[in-house]
């Protein structure tokens, strides 16, 4: 990682955390719309960045198409979450259950497997992965209460921002073939 990428992953991080604090210290109604156009607007550019690399570089690469697929889901993940500001909070909810839990399962996944195949930094991958599915889990357990869905997306933006800054600090390791 460069020292341009670490600044600007130090403050992605920065911003995700004062966007979680802001929607954690005021939770209202329209912070739920808030909600809904940042995660409309990472997955868009998420997306959009996947489609870019994948034209310009990635279907040159061995499982480049894994790219492409991955962009045109998250572009599809951004018009459904677009979508939403019209439903019932339950509904938002339900959502952030499937995401959190997706993420968390995926997370797990990726730190189980890189536990077998790389010594590396496991760890950090799997309690990402934890903590991402115990958000889902309380997603389910407080479904009830207005607030939640809001309460529980500013926990895991803060937490992203976090283990952003945190993965900004550390080394980059490299693997030797030879």
């Amino acid at each position: 990682m460069t020292i341009f990428q670490r600044i600007r992953n130090i403050l992605i991080g920065l911003i995700m955390i004062l966007i979680g604090l802001i929607f954690l210290i005021n939770p209202s109604d329209e912070a739920y719309i808030l909600v809904i156009g940042v995660l409309f607007l990472g997955l868009t550019i998420k997306g959009i960045k996947d489609i870019i690399f994948y034209i310009t570089m990635a279907r040159h690469m061995v499982g480049g198409k894994i790219i492409l697929f991955q962009g045109v889901v998250l572009l599809d993940f951004a018009l459904l979450t677009g979508s939403l500001s019209n439903v019932p909070k339950i509904y938002i909810l339900l959502y952030l259950v499937l995401i959190n839990g997706f993420a968390g399962i995926v997370e797990v996944l990726r730190a189980l497997e890189s536990k077998k195949e790389v010594d590396g930094p496991w760890k950090m991958k799997f309690s990402h992965g934890i903590v991402n599915f115990i958000l889902a889990l309380s997603c389910l357990i407080f479904i009830r209460h207005n607030n939640t869905a809001l309460i529980i997306y500013s926990i895991g933006l803060i937490y992203s921002a976090i283990m952003r800054i945190i993965n900004s600090f550390r080394r980059t390791t490299f693997i030797l073939i030879e």
